[in-house]
């Protein structure tokens, strides 16, 4: 048996500000103003700042793991001083009982020569867009180490990613099928029918795999291993960052476990409650913002594409789909210009000519590079795992009529990003749909919130139902906008972590609409 079923604006590349806003504001950490009724003299509020994290009591039985993540992940060798250190702990399957057993979940801690011990880490969770660990290791490596010397920081690896319990479900031919959008099918097959098929073949492969808990890769539980990790510390309460999907799961840790929240961080949150389409609408028109914001910066410096390197990938990416590129499909294109674009590493903005380079070989016939930045961002965003979990998170995908119809449609719309992103909306089409999971009804907790204006991984269009979901909830927020090109925004902007590290101190949010510079 088969398992079936059967906008918002583009971001602006303007730099308005020079500065980083109108900075950290000097009113208490949780302030509320109640509106008149009844004629009477409005009054404020002003309730203590909420508790502080807590040092682990029971630390995890930590290991040095520099070298091996480093490796692994191609960031090169370690900055002086800097230490990672890997751990696993186990997980219930369920929570709440209704399947027994445990899963093994990974966690990585770093820090530096100057990062205090005495202080409460803060817990990471990028969620399915890439592992955690990968995440914090993308930051550990580059110069804004602000937030790193003043807090440890331990990410948590999502169930099936980086170091936590793996996942190898995915027959290979079906592997390289959908990471291709099925490009290399044989005998000319219509791509949405094939694609459609794909999807049947790892849905069954997987949920077979994964029996009896294959319904257990959501969001919510993955809430849940963030709470057994702080039982396993034996503190009352944690800070947590949630990053881009993992701002999906620090919400369903908000809604499910708030009273153990000291400090929520949502940066470039994922859109909650939204369906499939209108998510990959705005994280492809963050792709493209992010492609001409690149394109602006490699012309600056006269990169190797040449004094047109937006139209030199468009043709790039119009020769990879009609075979132009060998075994390069137009979709491990898109793949890797979008890992590169919205890679976590902190020199990001340094190693444009690296990407360029590539590009530029390819184009005149020698891929070899590409092939290897294909290779390594395939191996982070492309796994078993996430495909598992972003699957277990999808609302609503299209039916492959709609699909069909988005591929032409946003070709025209998104030259670059467009057609490929609307097929691969596909790759979820047969693994059935779940509820989307509940968000916070009540939360008592001031949050910050960080967003960039062009973000390849979700866009900048989902704060809006982020925002929403946290006024129903009643908690007080303040968003802050990095004018730059990357995700997530805490790994790149200097600006962006000083506000940060004044609200992990005090619950001080900033002024609501403060921005940073590139």
């Amino acid at each position: 048996m088969r398992w079936t079923r059967a906008v918002v604006s583009a971001a602006t590349l303007s730099i308005m500000l020079a500065g980083c806003g109108t900075g950290p504001s000097d009113r208490p950490g949780v302030a509320v103003e109640r509106p008149h009724q009844g004629g009477a003299v409005p009054t404020t509020v002003v309730a203590p700042p909420p508790a502080q994290a807590e040092v682990p009591k029971t630390d995890l039985a930590w290991k040095n793991c520099t070298t091996p993540t480093l490796n692994l992940l191609g960031l090169g060798p370690a900055p002086e001083g800097l230490v990672l250190e890997c751990a696993e702990y186990s997980s219930p399957i369920d929570a709440a009982g209704s399947v027994l057993g445990n899963l093994r979940t990974g966690a990585m801690r770093a820090r530096l020569p100057q990062t205090p011990t005495d202080v409460a880490p803060l817990v990471l969770t990028s969620g399915t867009d890439r592992s955690s660990s990968a995440t914090l290791a993308g930051l550990a490596v580059g110069p804004a180490s602000a937030l790193l010397t003043a807090r440890p920081i331990v990410a948590v690896d999502r169930r099936g990613l980086g170091t936590s319990q793996p996942i190898d479900c995915i027959p290979a031919e079906v592997r390289r099928g959908l990471a291709d959008n099925a490009q290399f099918a044989p005998g000319g097959a219509d791509l949405t029918q094939t694609m459609t098929t794909l999807s049947q073949d790892a849905t069954i492969a997987c949920r077979d795999y994964l029996q009896p808990y294959e319904g257990t890769f959501d969001a919510p539980h993955a809430a849940d291993d963030l709470e057994q990790l702080r039982r396993q510390w034996q503190v009352e309460r944690i800070d947590l960052l949630g990053t881009g999907n993992g701002a999906k799961v620090a919400l369903s840790y908000a809604r499910k476990y708030g009273d153990h929240l000291a400090r929520l961080v949502l940066d470039s949150p994922e859109a909650v409650g939204a369906d499939a389409v209108t998510r990959a609408e705005q994280r492809v028109q963050g792709a493209e913002a992010a492609l001409t914001a690149f394109a602006q910066r490699c012309i600056g410096i006269r990169c190797s594409l040449g004094p047109d390197p937006r139209g030199a990938i468009a043709d790039l990416m119009n020769r990879a789909s009609t075979g132009g590129l060998g075994e390069v499909s137009a979709n491990a294109l898109l793949t890797t210009l979008t890992g590169f674009l919205g890679g976590a590493r902190a020199d990001q903005a340094t190693r444009i000519t690296e990407l360029a380079d590539a590009l530029s070989a390819a184009g005149r016939g020698d891929r070899g590079v590409l092939a290897n930045l294909i290779l390594r961002e395939n191996a982070a965003t492309a796994s078993d795992g996430q495909f598992v979990n972003r699957c277990s998170d999808t609302q609503q995908p299209p039916t492959p009529t709609k699909a069909k119809e988005l591929a032409d449609q946003w070709a025209k719309k998104y030259p670059v990003f467009g057609r490929s992103t609307a097929i691969g909306l596909l790759d979820c089409v047969a693994w059935p749909v779940a509820t989307a999971a509940p968000l916070p009804d009540k939360l008592a907790l001031p949050v910050l919130i960080l967003g960039g204006i062009a973000d390849p991984v979700v866009g900048n269009g989902g704060q809006a139902s982020v925002t929403g979901a946290l006024s129903a909830a009643g908690a007080r927020h303040a968003a802050m906008t990095w004018q730059g090109w990357g995700h997530p925004v805490f790994t790149h902007s200097g600006c962006a972590q000083s506000a940060l590290l004044t609200y992990l101190k005090d619950a001080k949010l900033p002024a609501d609409g403060s921005a940073c510079p590139a």
